[in-house]
Parts: C-alpha cells; sequence; structure tokens
C-alpha cells in the first residue's frame, strides 16, 4: 500500500464529545489534558458510544471534523450544547464502522451542520449486520441507512483506501491491514455479505491520525474491531511516520473473547512508546486498568467533555 501524503499540523485538538464515561470530580488537568468545569445541573451524558470533535490547526489555517456522532442523539446533542459546540463549524464527518453506537446520533448531528459536507465512511458501513451470541442467538442491529442520510442534504464518500481530510491535515485510515498474530476479530459479530451471514471482517473499521510538528501521530481510535495495534501500525506506515504521540478512542478489549490479548496489546503498546495513551468507549475496565497500571506515565483516564491538546 502506497503512502499518503500528510501534511504536518502545528497542532491538534480532540474534544471527547461522547464516551461511556463521565466524572464531574475528575478536574485535574494540564495544558494537554484539559477538563471541563460543569455543574451538576448542566452535567454532560455519556452512554456506550464514542464522538470526538477534532480541531487541527496551522499557523495560517484551523479546521473541524468530528469522528463518529454516538449511540444516541439524545446524548450526543445534550452535550453538543452542554460543551457549547458549533456544528454549523463542522467541515467533514468521519464514520469509524457501520455499528450503531458510533452512528446512532448522526442523522440528527447531520440536521444542524451544513448541507452538502463529506461524510466520509467505507461502503461496507451500510452492510446488515447482527450479533449472534452463543446461548443466546442471532439479534440483529439497526443498520444505517443510506436514502436516510442522503435525505440531509450530506454528502456521502465511500471510499475504502486512505485519504485525506481538513487539506490533507487529518488522514483517514481506511481498511486496516491485519499483521499482527493475536488481533483475530470478533466472533460473534456477524455481517450479511453477499447473501450470506458470516462473521464479519469489519472492512469498514477505521481511524484516524494528525501528524504534529515535531511530535509525531496523534492517532484516534473508533472500536478498533480490526485491533489498536493493527490500527497503529497501519497509520504508521501509510503515514510514513514512525513516531507515535498519543493513542487514543475505543481499542476493544472488554469482555471474555477479547480480555486474554490485554497482554499482548499492551506489551506491543509499550514498544510503541506513546507518550499519551487514552482508552475510552470500547476498551473495557479490566483493560483500562491494567494500562493504568503498567503504563502510568502514558495514561489518562478519559471523562466526557475532556480536551486533548497536542
Amino acid at each position: 500500500m502506497k503512502a499518503v501524503h500528510l501534511r504536518e499540523a502545528d497542532r491538534v485538538e480532540v474534544t471527547v464529545l461522547v464516551d461511556n464515561y463521565t466524572d464531574l470530580l475528575l478536574l485535574q488537568g494540564t495544558d494537554v489534558v484539559r477538563r471541563p468545569a460543569i455543574p451538576p445541573s448542566n452535567a454532560p451524558l455519556a452512554e456506550h458510544g464514542l464522538s470526538c470533535l477534532v480541531k487541527v490547526s496551522t499557523d495560517s489555517e484551523e479546521h473541524v471534523m468530528l469522528l463518529d456522532a454516538g449511540l444516541s442523539a439524545k446524548c450526543f446533542l445534550h452535550n453538543v450544547e452542554v460543551f457549547k459546540v458549533d456544528l454549523q463549524k463542522v467541515e467533514s464527518i468521519l464514520l469509524s464502522h457501520g455499528h450503531i453506537d458510533h452512528f446512532g446520533g448522526l442523522g440528527e448531528c447531520l440536521k444542524r451542520v451544513r448541507r452538502g459536507i463529506p461524510l466520509v465512511l467505507h461502503p461496507r458501513a451500510f452492510l446488515e449486520r447482527r450479533l449472534n451470541i452463543p446461548g443466546v442467538g442471532p439479534r440483529e442491529m439497526r443498520r444505517l441507512e443510506e436514502a436516510a442520510l442522503e435525505e440531509t442534504g450530506v454528502r456521502i464518500e465511500k471510499i475504502s483506501d486512505p485519504s485525506t481530510l481538513c487539506s490533507g491535515l487529518v488522514l483517514s485510515l481506511g481498511r486496516v491491514e491485519r499483521v499482527t498474530d493475536f488481533e483475530k476479530g470478533f466472533p460473534w459479530a456477524e455481517a450479511k455479505i453477499n447473501g450470506e451471514w458470516v462473521v464479519d471482517p469489519f472492512d469498514d473499521d477505521q481511524g484516524l491520525a494528525v501528524n504534529v510538528k515535531g511530535k509525531g501521530l496523534v492517532v484516534v481510535g473508533g472500536c478498533s474491531h480490526a485491533g489498536i495495534i493493527n490500527t497503529v501500525k497501519h497509520a504508521q506506515k501509510v503515514a510514513d511516520v514512525e513516531r507515535v504521540h498519543a493513542v487514543l478512542g475505543g481499542f476493544h478489549l472488554s469482555g471474555p473473547i477479547f480480555e486474554p490479548i490485554i497482554g499482548p496489546t499492551i506489551e506491543q503498546m509499550k514498544k510503541i512508546a506513546p507518550k499519551y495513551i487514552v482508552p475510552m468507549h470500547c476498551t473495557g475496565w479490566k483493560a483500562i486498568n491494567q494500562f493504568a497500571q503498567e503504563m502510568p506515565e502514558q495514561f489518562v483516564l478519559n471523562s466526557v467533555g475532556t480536551s486533548y491538546v497536542f
């Protein structure tokens, strides 16, 4: 796969609009980790979903984009109001994959952004999907509806390969290459491909990366169904940048299928050696705590509304 030309940014700010965890008393911050001071009467909501507002800038320009839109419009729009986010400034949206905890608030979001902005996603984000849990049986999941999205006036861009957003300052990773021997996907997740239900290959799973001048890559994953190590290695290869400054997002290490790979994931993350590691969303309590124990200098506990400035 050819490298994609990714312009260097002077600064990137990632604000978490939706995540699984909120804590009004988590106020201790730094110049990099900025915690909001929110009164209980106007508290943000948390849910099993993810949405991040990304601002990237150079000396002469600033761009604003959105990664995902959470599980529900209720949570997404409430937090947008709490944190005074101007959705009219959003110039593009990247969907990490076609699961409802990432697109649930998208329809209402698109009614509030400028018409005609690009919504970038992999073509397979529109697949029919279900969870087939042993002992429980198949449970179909809500599907992302292309026709409903088109009615909002958004410009749907189906892109399989890596590409850039925000005038070349943000890398959309496209389909993530699988190179590790332990990140093997989610056997309970199924998708209908060519008329048959199969174990979901999650070809649509992707994240984003920004190359910050003098620091290296800031990588943000959605759920990282391809594996967070695969995701970071893919970003390094596509951007042709070895140094990784920060890794944020969902690492999908929750539950009995994934807990056995927490150890190998952390060992590989230590080798990548980011300065900041911020697990969110589907990473899971056990994995988050293990990252905190084994990478204490790099670990940051996320909560809804936190902004990370690199």
